[in-house]
């Protein structure tokens, strides 16, 4: 698949665009500071800057037939990046004529009453990005939703189904995005996760 994917130089973009990189696909990396994306055959690294206009966004997903949206501003940038540009992209997504839209959330982004009071305006912005996409669109999406992300070695478990709260390695994150891709039992589904005893695999197989 030729797969676009927005944030390649986050700590999950870069892990994810190996990941899809390695099981074959063609993966376009965009992110703002493209220099910094080792570029090969599979590698493609793309200028994007979510400041941009819907028109703008959607000339570069002309080649593509998968978004990715895992891009954030570290809370620097909450309503330009994290918010409106989750949903220019996704309008982008639209007009470019492409079904299958991936999309990077947090834990619990839909239940206010148990967010962390830690960071309430990043919570803001996944909700209303993420109330965007299931309402707003007839994209075919995933919204995948980890808690805490980890600088770990990803163990390839999770468990899904989050009540509480969970931890991530990041790598178990980015593991979970590129198994979703191709797997319709995920289309229109929310999925939380956290770090766990099920492998990947099993894990996103059973999801209903």
């Amino acid at each position: 698949m030729k797969i676009f994917v927005a944030g390649a130089t986050g700590r999950v973009g870069q892990i994810l665009i190996k990941q899809l990189a390695d099981k074959g696909h063609t993966v376009y990396a965009g992110a703002r500071r493209e220099e910094e994306i080792e570029k090969n055959e599979k590698i493609h690294p793309v200028h994007m800057n979510l400041h941009s206009t819907v028109a703008e966004l959607t000339k570069l997903l002309s080649d593509v037939e998968v978004v990715y949206f895992v891009a954030g501003s570290r809370g620097n940038d909450l309503l330009q990046t994290d918010l409106n540009g989750a949903v220019k992209l996704m309008e982008a997504a639209n007009q470019a004529g492409i079904a299958r839209f991936i999309h990077l959330s947090a834990l619990h982004s839909l239940v206010p009453e148990q967010w962390p009071e830690s960071i309430p305006d990043y919570y803001v912005a996944k909700f209303f990005s993420d109330k965007w996409l299931i309402d707003q669109t007839d994209l075919d999406y995933t919204i995948v939703q980890p808690g805490s992300l980890e600088e770990t070695v990803g163990s390839g478990k999770i468990t899904t189904n989050v009540t509480g709260f969970s931890k991530n390695s990041i790598e178990n994150v980015a593991s979970v995005l590129a198994e979703v891709l191709d797997k319709p039992n995920t289309i229109k589904k929310l999925i939380s996760m956290g770090d766990g005893d099920t492998p990947i695999e099993e894990a996103i197989r059973n999801i209903k």
